[in-house]
């Protein structure tokens, strides 16, 4: 749940790096002032390779000690004993740097500099918490909405009021009993049933599950019916046994939640696909640019329509974005989809087959060497997909999941994933979870690697593109 407090992170990690460097060049220019003696010029000390030490020394010191974990942001007192014993080593390495190749620089100013620096980035932590605890930024904060109003929702309706208002904002609980305590932190708005209508009425973001463990079947229908929201949910434990593959257990000041709808890939591995899908996709459009204008020409030769086919899909947890492809189908296509579904030996429908007539001449070739998808190069860049992953699915499609295929959406979607590198199009829609499970739970950057190379190959054969 902390997961809100990304922003003041950021805000964190540049203040600390303007800071730090600042109060150093400040010391520097100051050093003629200050008591103490003085060996050299102040010209001495302008040296970029003492800038580029400071400013790297105490962010990687910060980011690989703790310092900035977001469960600690809103509170000072957890912030001071780890911010300080990283601070105290990042001022002994940094004298060793100084001992083994600047040792004319003034000890004094190391000394000055590095009382400065701490009592300037212990102000910015200290102002930041006092910041959180009292501001309440209104629309900028995420809805939450608790179900089940008994004391468990209502100990965590008021640890978001009291601690963590600056970033959530509880709108009410939804309960089939309404709340005979007139203090409570919020009001009934709503009954069980009501759920998903509230969520969407009220564009919430984040549901709190607190109901009795007696009520659990009705939490776990909830859950099922959530499913295809785009919204986080977290279990206010006594319900364990609702614990399922996105699951996460974490702290929350002193309250305890089961988090339902994690992403499965975070921390160092998430930035290191996004940095790989950012510099890929870039350097690609660069390359494939002649392509896009071939193409383009080459669709409104053919037929009349838009050259770009804007796709309504649902991504990572549920999200709905549009996945931009080349047209290669006729305008109106979509209502002609009752057309070509087809059923397999067990009943279950498939909605891409062999002969399509809605397909034209240039996109049967577009298809054939998948160059309909080129555009999402574009959906990569902007962070809505990534290169590989499981296929971005249709809405209509994901209405008729069962609940145990929803797990395919725990990572963003790709333009590619182990479903196509192992059979493409030929497999149907109920087979091709059983890949993207695959992916989810087995999922490494060798594997992204992986599934690019087999990829090359099955493009060039075209084997399962129509």
């Amino acid at each position: 749940m902390y997961k809100q407090y990304r922003r003041y992170r950021r805000f964190l990690v540049l203040a600390d790096l303007i800071l730090t460097v600042a109060v150093f060049a400040l010391i520097v220019e100051l050093r003629p002032y200050l008591p103490g003696r003085i060996i050299d010029s102040v010209e001495a000390y302008h040296t970029p390779q003492i800038y580029l030490a400071v400013l790297l020394l105490w962010h990687v010191l910060f980011a690989t000690s703790g310092v900035y974990e977001l469960s600690r942001l809103p509170y000072f007192s957890k912030q001071l004993g780890i911010f300080t014993s990283s601070y105290c080593l990042a001022v002994f390495i940094f004298a060793g740097f100084l001992y083994f190749t600047f040792r004319d620089l003034s000890r004094m100013l190391v000394i000055y500099f590095s009382l400065a620096n701490y009592c300037a980035l212990l102000l910015v932590r200290y102002a930041l918490t006092v910041y959180l605890a009292r501001k309440s930024w209104g629309a900028d904060r995420t809805p939450v909405l608790v179900v089940g109003a008994t004391d468990n929702g209502i100990h965590a309706a008021e640890t978001l009021n009291r601690h963590h208002s600056s970033v959530y904002s509880v709108i009410g609980f939804a309960d089939d009993k309404s709340l005979s305590d007139e203090s409570a932190p919020a009001p009934v708005i709503g009954g069980l049933a009501d759920v998903p209508r509230l969520v969407k009425e009220h564009q919430v973001e984040l549901v709190m599950l607190a109901l009795p463990e007696s009520q659990s079947g009705e939490a776990e229908r909830l859950i099922m019916d959530l499913y295809g929201l785009p919204v986080r949910i977290y279990v206010v434990p006594d319900l364990f046994k609702l614990t399922l593959l996105q699951s996460e257990v974490e702290t929350f000041g002193d309250l305890m939640v089961i988090g339902i709808r994690e992403p499965a890939i975070e921390g160092f591995r998430r930035v290191a696909k996004r940095v790989f899908d950012l510099v890929a996709s870039s350097i690609l459009l660069l390359l494939t640019w002649p392509f896009f204008a071939i193409i383009a020409l080459a669709i409104k030769l053919d037929s009349p329509g838009p050259v770009v086919y804007r796709a309504r899909r649902v991504g990572e947890n549920g999200k709905i974005f549009e996945m931009l492809k080349f047209r290669s189908m006729v305008v109106g296509a979509e209502s002609l989809q009752v057309r070509v579904v087809k059923t397999d030996d067990q009943g279950r429908e498939i909605f891409k087959s062999h002969g399509d007539p809605r397909v034209t001449r240039v996109g049967k070739i577009l298809r054939r060497a998948s160059l309909d998808e080129l555009p999402q190069l574009i959906n990569v860049f902007k962070g809505e997909m990534s290169l590989v992953g499981p296929r971005p699915e249709q809405p209509f499609i994901t209405e008729q999941y069962e609940y145990w295929q929803w797990a395919r959406l725990a990572v963003p979607p790709g333009i590619t994933g182990w479903w196509q590198v192992s059979g493409r199009s030929d497999l149907p829609m109920h087979l091709n979870t059983q890949y993207d499970l695959f992916y989810v739970r087995n999922y490494s950057f060798l594997l992204d690697l992986k599934i690019l190379l087999k990829t090359i190959g099955v493009v060039l054969r075209g084997k399962g593109a129509y």
